[in-house]
């Protein structure tokens, strides 16, 4: 016993086949074009995010939020998909254990001169029946303890615990990734919400001001300084704008959907009043610390899956190790069963086995080659999700800096419109100009005022995609603290 005890500390502290994993090295730039100063990223899962989109202040958006990680059902499929990946790794850590079992039975058994007149057999427990030889009915019974354990001597156990382990994590980022992922679209949705509403907004207002310059018309027409074509003309421009005041209420109404949506409720349980849209982008310094963009759940995922594939190929480089299995059993039986713990019933066994494959035809040279490929495309993977962070981080800034110019031009051309709607009408009061000035002024200026309302909606969910981009918000976290499972959605 003492021999089996000592192997199995040995193989304990055996080696593990296969590369240990070292992540690779990545050659990336040390600051964005767009934004001199910001250094490289590298994952950092588990860090938390924060509620990024309070910086927006809007009180509706920040009650909408916190819902998306309570009740949307997609997140809730991430999370119990996390919650297997974790029990998937207790699954296979349990291997690295002995198994222990305990059995007992109990067999009462006659012949001939027994109550029943004549063999009876009565027979309890998993030793099947016993017939006893005369003198009446005996009973006999065992009690055994058995141990079987396959000790991981060249670490194949161990190698698959350490891909588990980072599966589990992938699985963390992936929940982290689809959470800022839902928590980015319901932003994105409200503000297109609020854009309808402000689009309706500036409808209502250009009905209002058509319905204005139809009356002027008609007042001219029956004063018989103006042509029944004005009429005519000014009722139409305000049909055409009556009609798109009707239309914008179908893509408030959808975005309104939407949202119910992703805050895991039906549409008809959710209403939301009209409001303005956000008058300010937030003001993003271009001196974001380089580990805000480490924070990006879909890096961390790529790098996890890296560390993944690489204990794979210990998995698959242990198939060529034998398998040794040891056992050991001890017990008492006894017939009759009294007496049965007595030293002289006792019982005892040990064994071991080991089993090797001599010839595969290649197969497990096969298995190798693919695990050590697909670890070759998890690096590749990795590669380019960096890659692509740093492009979708400089596009939104290069967005955010030209709507930023953009905006400020259209509001110019506003400003000027304006004041030629105000000048057109006042001279075509004046009759030193015809209608038709007054409604190419008017369709003019509300063509600018659409312009810059769909400008300053851009501005918005550029700097929403820019935060998706950053891997979240920017509050500052303490680093190095541990992740604790988040809540199940319900």
């Amino acid at each position: 016993m003492r021999r089996f005890w000592l192997l199995g500390l040995a193989a304990l502290s055996g080696c593990m086949v296969g590369p240990d994993y070292q992540k690779p090295a990545f050659s990336s730039p040390p600051a964005y074009k767009e934004a001199p100063g910001w250094t490289a990223a590298q994952p950092m899962d588990g860090v938390p995010k924060g509620a990024w989109w309070t910086i927006y202040g809007d009180p509706v958006l920040n009650q909408l939020e916190p819902q998306v990680a309570l009740s949307n059902q997609t997140l809730a499929a991430d999370y119990f998909a996390y919650q297997s990946a974790l029990q998937i790794v207790r699954e296979t850590q349990g291997q690295l254990y002995p198994t222990i079992g305990l059995t007992g039975s109990a067999t009462r058994a006659g012949e001939g001169g027994g109550q029943s007149g004549g063999n009876a057999i009565i027979s309890t427990g998993a030793t099947g029946s016993v017939i006893s030889s005369g003198g009446g009915p005996r009973t006999s019974g065992t009690f055994e303890g058995s141990l079987d354990w396959t000790p991981d001597i060249w670490g194949k156990i161990r190698r698959q615990v350490e891909s588990d382990e980072a599966a589990a994590q992938v699985s963390a980022a992936d929940l982290a990734n689809a959470t800022l992922s839902e928590q980015a679209l319901l932003a994105t949705d409200y503000v297109d919400l609020r854009g309808a509403d402000s689009d309706i907004a500036l409808l209502r207002q250009t009905v209002a001001a058509y319905q204005k310059s139809l009356q002027i018309t008609e007042n001219q027409f029956n004063a018989g300084t103006a042509a029944q074509l004005d009429v005519i003309t000014a009722r139409t421009q305000l049909e055409g704008a009556q009609a798109q005041l009707i239309s914008a209420g179908e893509a408030r109404a959808q975005y309104e959907h939407a949202i119910a949506v992703l805050c895991g409720t039906a549409p008809a349980n959710l209403t939301l009043a009209p409001g303005p849209l956000m008058a300010s982008v937030p003001n993003i310094p271009a001196g974001i610390p380089a580990r805000l963009l480490q924070r990006r759940p879909d890096i961390a995922a790529a790098e996890r899956t890296m560390a993944e594939e690489n204990a794979l190929i210990g998995v698959a480089v242990g198939a060529y190790y034998p398998d040794i299995s040891l056992s050991a059993l001890g017990g008492y039986s006894a017939d009759p069963i009294g007496g049965l713990f007595s030293v002289s019933n006792a019982l005892w066994s040990l064994g071991a086995n080991a089993s090797a494959t001599l010839f595969e035809g290649g197969t497990r040279d096969a298995t190798i080659q693919a695990a050590k490929f697909t670890y070759l495309q998890s690096v590749a993977t990795y590669r380019q999700t960096v890659l692509t962070a740093f492009q979708q981080v400089e596009d939104e800034l290069s967005n955010l800096r030209i709507l930023a110019q953009q905006a400020q031009t259209e509001q110019a051309a506003v400003t000027d419109a304006e004041q030629a709607v105000q000048i057109a009408l006042n001279e075509y009061q004046a009759g030193t100009q015809a209608y038709t000035t007054v409604v190419t002024a008017q369709a003019t200026l509300f063509s600018d005022q659409q312009s810059a309302l769909t400008i300053q909606q851009n501005r918005l969910t550029a700097s929403i995609a820019l935060i998706q981009a950053l891997g979240g918000g920017w509050q500052e976290s303490k680093q190095g603290e541990g992740v604790l499972p988040p809540s199940a959605p319900h």
